[in-house]
């Protein structure tokens, strides 16, 4: 990229590039420069066809020269490719926000000084239409409200021969509009950009027919697909991109795209979509739009989503700032009635609590929903952070979400004639086609052993929480925990087979291998404990939590190890989903406000019946569908974050509501004392709403609780 300097300090260029920056590149620019770890800062100026930046100075002169060259080196190909890592552009430009500010106070001033007074009446006659246009919709809809209030103050102005006062009133609003659009566009800017730093990913099959066995797979960004690509999604996976199905038959749960939470089935030819997860099933998919677009419209459709989800408190406040305007209107009549003066009645309707109030608010939630992506989760609505708030009950799934999800094959029992290489390869065979930890253990060690575990079995079915059904020559097999393999298969143990299993896989996972009825192997495998796990629960506690509970479908054995060595009050082991279910729902209906934490398909129901639930960011995609909040990686310091955010949250958007309150309960005192003037009161409240949305849409400090 040409470019010319115009002025450098120590750690500051600007320089003069060989032409304007379009507006759809500026992101673009900001993006490629910014990878470069040197630089700190970036700020684009379109129209003068310039850029800042500032980086890093410890060694000035290599430093600068680095800085140079990371300019000189941005060309059309790294901006297309940073476009299409991000194809929309959405930040709010300062620039441009001065831009229309001067024009607003331009066009204003230019008028009252050149216009002849007959045609500055005209002028802002018709600039009133606007308003009037704006209330009598409101009118229409049976709504007392803002704009009803905004015309009626700027009406009696006219009403008192005074249009140069209501053409300032007019300014004023504008402007206050301005700044309150460019407030919270810069909020919902700042959250979009941290959630599309959340990487997706998927598994791709670079070479091969799918029809073949043995197709080669990988694991990419969902960022690196193009169309045309093939992906495999199995149970319990997401859909990262839009694409038609070639080959499979899948139930796919598209509940956030429809709202409909059953799932529907789709097989070859049909059309699935970015964002909806995989329930049951396989089908591998061609790949039909980029994935920075699918991801950019479920990023949008999740903020859209989250105006619905507010919190109780915050639409108690807003339905109280809405109930107040109609009391607006009846203080005005009586300072018409008693004062007969109409500037003090226009006085009292130029302030109004509903804008102050809901817009600190919501900018309020959206630096927090923006801090929760920088801090490593993705909260679906402002409801979901009151309920974390409030909150004594924190119930945990174990693998995965206690533990690290990474489980090892430590030991393999053969018994009935077989040996322990044939219970690892045939455990093997069945257990890949699914995604669940275990499986992946199970498949690991076959593979570190060398074992080719060339498929004999039938069909295979995924019963959730129990295991998985198949045949062998003719023989149902089956493999899965001890509650389906010997309670509902029937399995009989031998009690030289217990005694084996109870000395040498003591305190582990066990997966059970039968076929025919007879147990033919068991598995042990151990889940080592996520490193801070106890640490996170002490904090928890610290924070207000009082019950702490874990539900597992593992053993007793394997469940008691865990709870022991993490400090868990309850612990209940050997659970089916409905089990979870069912316990969550009492804790509930005990007056608890329950947060469930999860990661498997299993924990869904659990997921949806708790005041909050929340999917560990390895986790399966329904869990993360059904879940309120997800965790971006597994680390359980992110739910003491959480608390802390969730309970800044409450007190940030508890002061604010106070602070509008009396400030505005001030201005309209001295409005009708006729202490203020309309003017001076459209400008301490309009000045102060924006002052208000900026302060809450800093980034909040996690302290401890009280």
């Amino acid at each position: 990229m040409f470019y010319s300097i115009i002025h450098e300090v120590p750690g500051r260029i600007r320089v003069k590039l060989a032409g304007s920056v379009p507006e759809g590149d500026i992101d673009a620019l900001e993006r490629v420069l910014m990878a470069d770890p040197l630089i700190e800062q970036v700020q684009v100026y379109p129209r003068t066809a310039s850029l800042a930046v500032c980086y890093r100075s410890e060694q000035a002169f290599a430093d600068r020269e680095c800085v140079l060259a990371c300019i000189a080196a941005v060309d059309a190909a790294s901006i297309e490719a940073a476009r299409a890592d991000f194809s929309v552009a959405l930040a709010p430009r300062t620039n441009n926000l001065m831009i229309d500010i001067a024009n607003l106070v331009g066009g204003y001033v230019a008028r009252r000084w050149f216009l002849p007074a007959p045609l500055g009446v005209l002028f802002a006659l018709w600039n009133y239409r606007a308003y009037v246009a704006e209330a009598l919709r409101s009118l229409v809809a049976g709504r007392l409200d803002v704009p009803v209030l905004d015309a009626a103050a700027i009406g009696i102005s006219f009403i008192k021969g005074d249009p140069a006062t209501a053409g300032s009133t007019m300014l004023l609003l504008g402007l206050g509009e301005l700044l309150e659009d460019y407030a919270r566009a810069t909020s919902e800017h700042e959250l979009i950009y941290s959630l599309l730093d959340i990487p997706d990913y998927a598994t791709r099959i670079p070479v091969g027919d799918p029809d073949l066995r043995g197709a080669a797979e990988e694991r990419v960004a969902a960022k690196d697909l193009v169309p045309g690509d093939l992906i495999v999604v199995r149970t319990g996976m997401p859909v990262p991109v839009d694409g038609v199905i070639e080959r499979g038959l899948a139930m796919v749960n598209q509940a956030s795209l429809t709202g409909e939470p059953l799932a529907v089935e789709r097989s070859v030819g049909d059309d699935v979509f970015a964002g909806t997860a995989v329930e049951d099933g396989e089908a591998y998919v061609r790949v039909r739009s980029a994935a920075a677009d699918t991801k950019v419209r479920s990023i949008v459709n999740l903020v859209e989503r989250s105006e619905a989800l507010k919190a109780e408190a915050l639409l108690r406040r807003e339905s109280l700032a809405d109930q107040i305007v109609p009391w607006n209107f009846l203080l005005a009549g009586v300072v018409a009635l008693t004062t007969r003066s109409l500037e003090r009645t226009s006085a009292a309707l130029m302030v109004d609590y509903s804008c102050a109030l809901k817009l600190v608010g919501g900018i309020s939630v959206l630096s927090a929903m923006s801090q929760s992506a920088r801090e490593g989760f993705t909260v679906k609505g402002s409801k979901h952070f009151e309920a974390m708030a409030t909150a004594d009950t924190i119930v945990f799934d174990k693998t995965g979400t206690l533990t690290e999800a990474t489980p090892k094959v430590v030991e393999v029992l053969a018994f009935g004639g077989w040996t322990r290489t044939e219970v690892l390869r045939f455990a093997a065979c069945l257990e890949e086609h699914f995604p669940h930890p275990a499986a992946r253990a199970v498949v690991n060690a076959a593979a570190r052993a060398g074992l080719k575990h060339r498929e004999r079995h039938a069909e295979v079915e995924y019963l959730v929480a129990h295991g998985i059904a198949s045949s062998l020559d003719g023989k149902r097999a089956v493999i899965g925990s001890e509650h389906f393999v010997i309670e509902d298969e029937a399995v009989v143990i031998p009690q030289e087979a217990r005694t084996a299993i109870a000395r040498d896989l003591h305190g582990l996972s066990v997966l059970y291998l039968a076929v025919d009825g007879e147990l033919c192997g068991a598995i042990g495998i151990d889940d080592p404990i996520k490193a801070g796990a106890a640490q996170a629960l002490r904090e928890l506690r610290d924070a207000g939590i009082e019950h702490i509970v874990m539900l597992t479908g593992d053993s007793e054995q394997a469940a008691a190890r865990v709870a022991a060595a993490v400090g868990i009050d309850d612990c209940r082991a050997d659970l089916m989903p409905e089990d979870k279910h069912e316990i969550v729902e009492r804790l509930c209906a005990a007056g608890r406000r329950v947060i469930m934490v999860g990661d498997g398909i299993n924990d869904s129901p659990a997921l949806s019946a708790a005041h909050v639930g929340i999917a560990m960011g390895s986790g399966t995609a329904i869990a993360k569908e059904v879940a309120d909040i997800t965790l971006t990686g597994g680390d359980l310091e992110s739910l003491v974050r959480l608390r802390k955010l969730s309970s800044e949250l409450t007190r940030r958007m508890d002061a604010s509501f106070v602070q509008v309150i009396a400030l505005n309960s001030a201005l309209l005192a001295g409005g009708v004392t006729g202490v203020l003037s309309p003017q001076a009161s459209s400008i301490i409240h309009n000045g102060s709403t924006v002052a208000f949305s900026l302060r809450n849409a800093r980034p909040y400090t996690l302290r401890a609780e009280a």
